[in-house]
């Protein structure tokens, strides 16, 4: 198949201006306004189906009277990407094209048996050549990674099932159709979940959807093996954003807190949407789904305190064995106490909770797959952690909650940096060399912590061995922030933690033998210090036996990593009888024993004891020899002292994810200086202004571009910079990045445009460079 080749952008900050670009612009658009792209076809596989899903974008360039689908481009298997991401149809040329159509012209499809079949089969000794429609259709793969090689119907890649593997039929976990256990072109398995099967079609809309960053496991969030195998076996992921990411304002009803009382009979004179805090018309939403409401007074309640569910999530309770009698008994003799049937029996007529569009569309436009009344039963509590954490809080957190607690996470945050700026004294000036393989980041970076003149107290400078071209700028701390940042990253995903997004310890025995967990503490350590980006994947399960001992913390069921333990301790937690709770106890009596939690069950309250015995010997006893190892290496340079003396300041930074930038942030950061001659304020607005620009997404830039192109840094480490960020308003023509002073040169120029213009291709250009 086809493969991409490198680009080479232009260098310096006039290389993307071309003379008369503008007016072949508009010449193009002149001319596509008279032109019928319905009905044009493509130039390699002569259809004229415009089907993004299926056969990628289909482009037009009426300039050079060509049409192709971008699948059909990329799998051809004579042209390959030779020029720059703005040359021809993404990198490849127009020239190439027009080759790749005229050698194809000699093919004959093995399908359809018509010419121009541009793809082969890389089967070795295989001469079958066909269109890429027709590959689709004859259930051929394409593999959109690598050489993107293209195998036929007969020798294309197939998925293996295991002899323990269940046979017959389960539901595809994105629509929720049944879908066979069959090892079929239209049904693929997950391969890091046993029983985890999707429809090619359902996975190909979600990678669609998701994109690169989040496509993953729709059952336990595994993102690497699980991308491997869907590129393996022909699933295309674009290299982008995630859709909902893209959208402006996507999960705006998410920080809206539902106030709607939805019983058959409502009592309140003032109406459903009336709500009075601290009375019996305040509105007590369902504990489980959070999206369904009820006033005290129209259900019973006597106080706030008291748990109430809707209808649906109690007939899902109901169906699933975990809604005990004796509480339906409870709640029934609470209502005809009073002589009235006021709970959810028939959904409200004027408030309906259901999105438009089918549901195909809302689980692929939504990271976070709720629970709804047309879904299989489940219950919030049977998701992975993040998405439980997700609905607990969302529907429940007010605006004005959200912005409290992100001023508070900004005060901790401040406090923080202060803190390691105290601990900053310690850095003397002897300098210490590191070399870097950024391809091979955990192993180079444990061979130069491990070095005999490696100290965390030495000032560390990183060389990356296998970068090409390193300016003086970019081994200062451009560099070690980068290495910082790529190793955090390695840890987040490694063996050495376990979980989707808080993550816990994982026991991982040779990385114990290794000392493994000790290295990984210091390293986190060292990297808050020396002015990297902190971890922030930390679970507050982890932090809190790191900062108060893990004698003192009682971990929750989200803390299970392994799907199978907490499949057993919800099987456990939620047994509804004596008789199936004991069953249970005996089913799995061999791991009980094994855990040392196998105990006599003699009444049904027992369970709790035993589901809180099997959380602490899985998530704290299992691993407490990794847990004290990654203690005594976070106590490198007093980093641990200081998290047990200030835990809500570390727990900022440590436990979540840096803010994102704004322009207000970016603003604050740089301190504005200014030559005699230069009119300050017009030149700070000019910067404000296209602060505001960026931020809105009015530029082909990111605010995290333009912290990268002065600092070398694309966020703000937990310690701040060194030194600060300034602003210098000088007579030159472009803007300069002085990443060792931290210092941003930008021209005066007369009008907002031209300032514009100038920031955009230079940062764009400066950082496509880097990055190649």
């Amino acid at each position: 198949g086809g493969c991409w080749g490198l680009n080479r952008p232009s260098v310096g900050a006039g290389g993307a201006a071309r003379p008369g670009r503008r007016a072949e612009e508009e010449f193009r658009m002149s001319k596509l306004n008279n032109f019928d792209i319905q009905n044009t076809f493509c130039v390699l596989c002569g259809r004229t189906d415009d089907c993004p899903e299926k056969y990628g974008e289909k482009r037009t360039y009426v300039e050079y009277n060509l049409t192709v689908h971008y699948y059909c481009l990329l799998m051809s298997s004579g042209i390959w990407q030779r020029g720059e991401e703005d040359e021809g149809v993404d990198g490849f040329l127009i020239t190439d094209i027009r080759k790749e159509v005229n050698r194809a012209a000699k093919l004959k499809c093995n399908i359809c048996k018509k010419k121009g079949a541009s793809i082969g089969c890389v089967a070795p000794k295989c001469k079958r050549s066909y269109h890429f429609p027709c590959g689709i259709q004859r259930e051929c793969i394409f593999q959109f990674m690598e050489d993107f090689r293209s195998y036929c119907w007969e020798h294309k890649p197939v998925q293996t099932l295991m002899d323990k593997e269940p046979r017959g039929a389960s539901q595809c976990t994105i629509c929720l159709d049944l879908v066979e256990h069959l090892p079929a072109y239209t049904v693929l398995k997950s391969p890091c979940c046993r029983n985890a099967w999707f429809h090619r079609e359902c996975l190909q809309y979600q990678a669609l959807s998701a994109g690169i960053f989040f496509f993953r496991c729709s059952v336990c969030n595994n993102k690497d093996k699980f991308q491997k195998e869907m590129l393996r076996m022909g699933i295309y992921i674009p290299e982008r954003d995630a859709s909902w990411e893209l959208e402006e304002n996507a999960y705006q009803e998410l920080l809206h807190c539902y106030q709607h009382c939805d019983v058959r009979r409502c009592l309140c004179k003032k109406g459903r949407d009336y709500n009075e805090p601290d009375s019996k018309w305040e509105i007590k939403r369902c504990q489980y789904c959070g999206s369904r409401g009820t006033h005290l007074a129209c259900s019973s309640l006597k106080s706030w305190e008291q748990n109430w569910e809707c209808m649906e999530c109690r007939s899902i309770f109901a169906k699933s064995g975990k809604y005990s009698k004796q509480k339906k008994r409870s709640l029934a003799t609470s209502e005809n106490r009073h002589g009235t049937t006021c709970l959810l029996e028939e959904p409200s007529p004027k408030c309906s909770r259901q999105s438009s569009g089918s549901q195909r569309d809302f689980l692929l436009q939504s990271p976070k797959i709720m629970c709804q009344n047309n879904l299989s039963p489940c219950s919030h509590l049977e998701l992975p952690a993040s998405n439980r954490v997700t609905m607990s809080l969302s529907p429940l957190m007010s605006n004005r909650d959200w912005s409290l607690r992100q001023k508070y996470l900004r005060e901790q945050r401040r406090e923080v940096c202060n803190i390691l700026k105290e601990l900053k004294v310690q850095i003397n000036t002897k300098r210490t060399r590191v070399n870097i393989n950024s391809e091979n980041i955990w192993n180079s970076a444990l061979k130069g912590f491990r070095q005999r003149n490696f100290s965390p107290t030495n000032t560390i400078e990183i060389h990356f061995t296998n970068c090409k071209n390193r300016t003086k700028t970019d081994t200062s701390a451009a560099s070690k922030h980068h290495f910082f940042q790529l190793l955090m990253l390695h840890l987040q995903n490694s063996s050495l933690f376990e979980g989707s997004s808080a993550k816990n310890l994982a026991l991982d025995f040779q990385a114990v033998k290794e000392n493994l967990y000790f290295e990984a503490g210091k390293m986190i350590a060292v990297s808050l210090v020396h002015g990297g980006p902190p971890p922030g994947f930390f679970s507050k399960t982890l932090f809190d036996c790191l900062v108060y001992g893990p004698e003192n913390v009682k971990p929750a069921l989200e803390d299970v990593a392994d799907v199978d333990v907490a499949q057993t301790i919800r099987t456990i937690k939620y047994a509804n009888s004596l008789s199936s709770l004991q069953s249970t106890v005996h089913d799995c009596c061999e791991f009980l024993g094994a855990a040392g939690c196998l105990r006599p069950v003699t009444a049904l309250c027992d369970k709790n004891m035993l589901v809180n015995d099997i959380l602490i010997h899985h998530v704290i006893k299992r691993t407490i020899s990794p847990l004290e190892s990654f203690r005594q290496g976070l106590k490198t340079l007093g980093v641990l002292e200081k998290m047990q003396e200030h835990p809500d300041a570390f727990s900022s930074i440590l436990c979540h994810k840096p803010e994102r930038l704004s322009a207000e942030t970016i603003c604050d950061l740089f301190t504005i200086h200014s030559s005699s001659d230069v009119k300050k304020i017009k030149g700070a607005d000019f910067w404000m202004g296209y602060l505001q620009d960026v931020e809105s997404g009015e530029s082909v830039v990111t605010l995290e571009d333009i912290l990268l192109f002065v600092t070398g840094s694309s966020s703000i480490p937990s310690i701040g910079f060194d030194p600060e960020p300034t602003i210098k308003f000088l007579h030159i023509q472009y803007p300069i990045g002085n990443r060792l002073l931290n210092c941003l040169e930008l021209p005066v120029t007369k009008t907002y445009q031209q300032f514009k213009n100038k920031m955009e291709l230079t940062i764009r250009n400066t950082l496509r460079v880097e990055r190649e």
